[in-house]
């Protein structure tokens, strides 16, 4: 049984798309980086420590799979978490204005018998944004809960220059890794339905 270690309504939705069913585990694991850790470490560890907890949670489960993953904003070797309020959001936005960020998503899958990891750097441009872009942007209450203080998939999009990388891992979950590692585990994704062309 493949379970997901987040509550993230995105990750869900990613990973429903792999045609996959799955359950879902509540985890509060602290999200803190240790002083002279690098960026992108603090990434991969947050996703194998949620991944591990995940599991001891389902132990009792026969084959239980859990699959975790986190994503995280940097800029300049800084992590841009979720904002702590409106002011924080406000803030990350006028530093990502004009510049071109990481989006940097780790996955981790984890069974009784073996682990495995994704790494995904994916570079995102944003355009300069003046101070009422941003003021309606986090007015919408769409930046709180997100790294970076935004969501691709949503209004933020159109800050968006250039992306090069994978768009569902600025999201929260690259899918083309996603479904290669769970291959690995024996758990395969749905083929795609073909659809008729007119």
């Amino acid at each position: 049984m493949l379970y997901l270690a987040s509550q993230s309504p995105r990750r869900a939705e990613l990973l429903t798309r792999l045609g996959l069913s799955f359950g879902r585990i509540d985890l509060d694991i602290p999200e803190h980086r240790q002083p002279g850790e690098p960026a992108t470490e603090y990434v991969r560890r947050v996703a194998r420590e949620k991944a591990g907890a995940g599991l001891l949670k389902v132990m009792g489960s026969p084959g239980a799979v859990v699959l975790a993953a986190d994503t995280e904003v940097i800029l300049d070797d800084e992590v841009f978490g979720k904002p702590v309020d409106a002011a924080d959001a406000v803030a990350m936005l006028r530093r990502l204005s004009g510049r071109t960020h990481q989006a940097v998503s780790a996955v981790s899958v984890v069974s009784a018998a073996r682990e495995a990891q994704a790494f995904v750097v994916t570079d995102v441009s944003f355009a300069e944004l003046d101070e009422d872009d941003i003021a309606a942007y986090v007015a919408s209450g769409e930046a709180m809960g997100k790294a970076g203080a935004y969501g691709i998939q949503g209004r933020a999009e159109q800050f968006v220059t250039r992306l090069a990388g994978s768009y569902s891992a600025v999201m929260g979950l690259p899918l083309h890794e996603t479904a290669r590692l769970l291959r690995e585990f024996d758990i395969h994704p749905s083929a795609p339905v073909a659809t008729a062309s007119a």
